[in-house]
């Protein structure tokens, strides 16, 4: 006789089996393998990434074609150029025989610098650890080997690297391998690339697309970099903002001179400098160097009604930040990442706290970080903040001043230039925006919204200039993820978003 009870749960198991979307098998994937997931993102991440480190770049590409052999990827390389010391690209395909679109899904493997001494007490750069929270609000730490699965998806990774941006390159590995063991076709041919010295600006970027033209072409590039909205919204981002750097060194007497003896009549450098940055914005945070905002190209209309839909995040964020009062005051966040800015690094002078001394310094330092919008030209902007000091009174030179020149002239400052990048933006109405926004979207309770520009930087124009590309930017990292500062962290439920949201674009139809 057959047994009725058994007979109906297999009936609902089957009917549950053929009911399941793609995404539905992408996350059954997931939950599946999650213990053996997180175990390779942490050995990842054991692996230091700072961009200078070349030995330990050259470990993270090594590590990286390993795993992509391992998924099945095929064609797995590294690009290189002749020059010494240049981290590689790492290269794949997955073809798709009757294809005839191509899409390159891009992240970086190379961080930022560390000060392991900054980072909350039992963590370091690079010894990931799973947290049940927030450091700050005083998680607890958690062990990877003794805990229950499936975790909770509040938990958080710490390292490195973490979220910016080896979450991006895990997330589209772990998605084409479940893609791969789940059987499903691909619908356009996919090619992968990782590359290694995005922090440093990517330099040598533009030498490898050139000499892999072939292998780099391609109708699209989608970039798993940076956080997804600040109301937890995914994303898609049109464009990333142009960034370029300036030293300023002001010089005051040859060496340091006791305050008391000298004071009020020797000039202070750190005051000069102080009054100099001063000088470059208003009370309102408005820059006040001229023709900072001249070349700005206004977004569209449908730029700003896409943003006119975002969720309003800004006074919330003032509470959980720690602030009052925006710089660019009667600005939303939005609408100040669509504009150029000037912001100070940092101030480097004589010593403070225990070892400060009563002196006038011989120098002060400061780098100022300009950050570039549509329209702007990165040398352009340089120069015009340069004209701004010489208008203030300085002196200005390359390198240290001579003897004759600490004579002749009251206020000497010396002005290095860093090479820069410029904003790229690509439009709205691509066709294949709909088709990747409708495939988000089936990973999404919540709208995904459609956002002109990241407040950070990408090598997006040297994609467009030298590969004639379209870029489509896919953030994943939650947005507190302290990128580019201590105590870096990915959320749990961030990176397993992330991986659907890479299957599900990795799955669409062209």
């Amino acid at each position: 006789m057959v047994n009725m009870r058994f007979l109906f749960l297999a009936v609902v198991i089957s009917l549950n089996a053929f009911s399941q979307t793609p995404v539905d098998k992408i996350r059954l994937y997931r939950a599946q393998n999650e213990r053996a997931i997180l175990a390779d993102f942490f050995s990842f991440l054991q692996i230091p990434n700072v961009a200078t480190d070349q030995a330990n770049i050259g470990k993270n590409a090594a590590w990286i074609s390993e795993q992509m052999k391992a998924k099945g990827i095929k064609n797995v390389s590294l690009l290189t150029i002749e020059e010494n010391n240049v981290p590689p690209v790492v290269y794949g395909e997955m073809n798709s025989p009757s294809a005839t679109k191509t899409i390159i899904f891009y992240a970086h493997y190379d961080g930022q610098p560390v000060n392991p001494a900054v980072w909350a007490k039992g963590l370091h750069p690079f010894e990931p650890r799973l947290l049940d929270g927030k450091i700050e609000q005083g998680a607890s730490f958690q062990s990877l080997d003794s805990s229950s699965f499936p975790l909770n998806k509040d938990w958080r990774i710490y390292a490195r690297g973490a979220s910016d941006d080896k979450a991006g390159v895990m997330a589209i590995l772990t998605a084409i391998d479940a893609i791969n063991r789940a059987g499903f076709t691909l619908h356009y041919n996919i090619k992968f690339v990782f590359e290694g010295e995005e922090e440093q600006g990517s330099t040598h970027l533009s030498e490898i697309i050139e000499r892999y033209k072939s292998q780099l072409k391609s109708d699209l590039w989608i970039i798993c970099d940076g956080p997804v909205h600040q109301s937890g919204y995914k994303q898609i981002v049109f464009g990333a903002r142009g960034d370029t750097h300036l030293e300023l060194k002001v010089f005051g007497p040859k060496t340091p001179l006791h305050s008391g003896h000298y004071g009020n009549w020797v000039p202070n450098p750190v005051m000069a400098l102080s009054k100099l940055l001063a000088s470059m914005k208003d009370e309102k945070g408005r820059v006040t160097v001229k023709g900072f905002y001249d070349d700005v190209i206004p977004l569209t209309a449908a730029e700003k009604e896409a943003l006119a839909k975002a969720p309003a995040v800004d006074e919330e964020l003032k509470k959980r930040i720690g602030f009052s009062a925006a710089e660019m005051d009667g600005k939303t966040l939005n609408e100040a990442i669509n504009l150029p800015s000037l912001n100070i690094n940092g101030i480097e002078s004589s010593n403070v706290g225990t070892i400060q001394a009563n002196v006038i310094p011989a120098s002060a330092r400061a780098v100022i970080d300009l950050r570039l919008v549509l329209g702007n030209d990165w040398n352009r902007q340089q120069q015009k903040v340069i004209d701004h000091i010489v208008r203030q009174g300085f002196y200005v030179t390359e390198r240290e001043p001579t003897n004759e020149e600490r004579g002749r002239y009251k206020k000497i400052v010396q002005v290095k230039r860093s090479i820069g990048d410029n904003a790229q933006r690509a439009s709205m109405n691509m066709p294949v925006v709909k088709k990747i926004l409708d495939a988000l979207q089936q990973t999404s309770a919540t709208p995904v919204l459609l956002i002109p520009t990241l407040g950070g930087s990408l090598p997006l124009t040297i994609l467009k200039e030298k590969a004639n590309a379209n870029t489509l930017i896919i953030p994943i990292a939650n947005y507190d993820n302290n990128q580019h500062a201590e105590n870096e962290n990915i959320k749990l439920i961030n990176f397993w978003e992330g991986i659907d949201m890479m299957a599900a674009i990795m799955l669409m139809k062209l």
